[in-house]
């Protein structure tokens, strides 16, 4: 084999693996939060899960693609273990679709695809059409680039040397060696499987051995999503372990089996591919990836039992002082739950900050030295929060998001200030417990009632703005704008109240000062709650009908 064969042969598998990689994105990017909506509502029953695995696997082209997602949602909360199980499960079923559509032998037809995509691309200015186009475009590159492949391997067979090399590898053991680390390093077992139907199409690989080097393939391609398991919680890192056993445990079943069977299953395939190799190698990877979903799918519970032995323990066991539970403050694990894991992880800081808030009234009331020292420290975890949430929006905001989602990232970077702002506040009402303390200031208990009657109306319209901010629950809009009106209110009449007792002497000046200012700060922080419920609202949703009204 010449250097120009040798490049040429790179040249295919490289723009082979780009087109599968522009297709996987293109989707992501196009229809990401659909996506994300679709396997969040579908995977409560696990063989409705596994359905949608399927269905998704066969769109993007990648099983390594879903399961990665998959590992995401698992990290933000977006399923559970038990539900990743279907998806995953039906992810190594719908990973076989490329072979299928390699058997085909597209490549005639694969420039009318990328003319096709670059005019989508390059000349339509919808952005979900461009996208579309990058899927178009991706499917093309794909199978120019198998085109390329195919014609180097036909001047590879004129190669004694090579051709003999290959036909050599009898033994199933390092076949499966070489399918797992060719497919390791390729980080896509379609990629893999595309080159074995090559080879055996053009006569260069035994037919029987074929089996082996794709049950290499299947545990090949559980490296992406166990690398991105590392950035994730302890559950993100079952989801990829369940996804390593079921292709470890299934592949050692159908690796026996196949010793035992092999040339009646060959014969099968052949007879039933119509003497078609590419088809039958193709045939022999969906039918060994069913077989391994059919045999495990009853014992999937116990796969995930297994999987608390090999991931114990539980997140927050770390001796970290301060801890991120979804984000991770490492690599985005999936573009497409980006955004969701950011505002989780903006949930998590703010109902902290309602909580200091609440406990920093308690100090202020009471004079409560423990609580103040409390305020202080979780204070010093919101800012943690802060500095890591706009490191990782910064992140994704680099990262070629989900159009839906990219169009939420600058509402998100607001939110973070806004609750970062409302913690300062419940730091203000420690440092004025604390003065109390240290001057001997008295408020009076009317004033007290006033100042809690107050803080409940503010945490009541904090905890419905989170939950519009997070889960887009507009049941309590009207509810916000309403107690945000009557906090203003209130704040104005606290406030006359305040001077007339100071004119009257039944006010300290150092009282009313602390008085004055607490009340003004829960003003504020209203006012923050109500940025924080309209952050990243669509511009067509919810006060369309109330404009007038409010």
């Amino acid at each position: 084999m010449d250097i120009v064969t040798f490049f040429a042969l790179l040249g295919g598998l490289g723009l082979f693996l780009f087109g599968m990689k522009e297709m996987s994105d293109g989707l992501e990017k196009a229809a990401g939060a659909k996506m994300r909506g679709i396997l969040e509502f579908f995977t409560k029953n696990r063989f409705i899960g596994m359905l949608v695995g399927i269905l998704f696997t066969a769109v993007v082209q990648s099983s390594s693609a879903t399961t990665v997602m998959v590992v995401s949602f698992v990290n933000s909360g977006l399923m559970n273990l038990l539900q990743a199980t279907g998806v995953i499960l039906g992810a190594n079923i719908g990973t076989t679709v490329t072979g299928q559509l390699i058997a085909f032998n597209l490549s005639d037809i694969a420039p009318l695809f990328v003319i096709v995509g670059v005019v989508m691309v390059m000349f339509c200015k919808k952005p979900q059409i461009k996208r579309a186009g990058e899927v178009v475009l991706g499917f093309g590159i794909l199978f120019m680039g198998l085109s390329i492949m195919g014609d180097s391997m036909t001047t590879i067979k004129e190669s004694p040397r090579i051709v003999d090399l290959l036909k050599s590898m009898e033994n199933p053991f390092a076949a499966m060696l070489v399918g797992f680390v060719i497919t390791a390093i390729l980080q896509s077992s379609s990629a893999t499987v595309g080159i074995v139907i090559l080879m055996a199409s053009q006569g260069l690989l035994v037919f029987s051995i074929c089996p082996f080097l794709i049950l290499g393939c299947n545990m090949g391609s559980c490296v992406s999503a166990l690398i991105a398991s590392l950035g994730g919680n302890k559950d993100a890192k079952r989801a990829a372990m369940i996804h390593f056993l079921f292709n470890v445990i299934g592949s050692a079943v159908t690796f026996v089996l196949l010793l035992f069977a092999l040339n009646p299953f060959t014969d099968a395939l052949m007879t039933m591919s119509g003497g078609s190799v590419a088809r039958a190698v193709a045939n022999a990877h969906t039918s060994m990836k069913i077989f391994e979903v059919i045999i495990l799918f009853p014992f999937m519970g116990w796969v995930v039992k297994a999987t608390y032995k090999v991931v114990p323990g539980k997140d927050g066991d770390s001796e970290d002082e301060y801890q991120l539970l979804y984000i991770g403050g490492k690599k985005i694990i999936s573009p497409t739950a980006a955004v969701h894991d950011g505002i989780k992880e903006i949930e998590h800081m703010g109902n902290m900050a309602v909580t200091n808030l609440q406990k920093g009234m308690q100090a202020l009331c009471n004079m409560d030295e423990e609580a103040i020292q409390e305020v202080y420290k979780r204070e010093k975890y919101i800012n943690f929060l802060n500095h890591k949430i706009t490191d990782y929006l910064v992140q994704a905001n680099e990262t070629e998001l989900p159009l839906a989602d990219a169009n939420k990232i600058a509402g998100l970077f607001h939110v973070v200030n806004d609750i970062e702002r409302i913690g300062d506040h419940a730091e203000n009402l420690a440092d004025c417990a604390k003065r109390r303390i240290e001057e001997g200031v008295e408020i009076s208990e009317k004033a007290q009632k006033q100042l809690s009657d107050m803080l409940e109306k503010v945490v009541k319209i904090l905890k419905y703005s989170l939950d519009m901010f997070t889960n887009g629950n507009q049941e309590h809009m009207k509810e916000i704008l309403q107690l945000e009106d009557e906090i203003d209110v209130d704040e104005r009449k606290l406030q006359r109240a305040h001077v007339k007792r100071l004119t009257k002497n039944k006010c300290t000046p150092e009282a009313g000062m602390i008085f004055s200012d607490t009340v003004s700060g829960l003003e504020r922080v209203a006012d923050h709650a109500t940025n924080i419920a309209f952050a990243i609202m669509e511009p067509d949703q919810g006060m369309m009908d109330d404009e007038e009204e409010w």
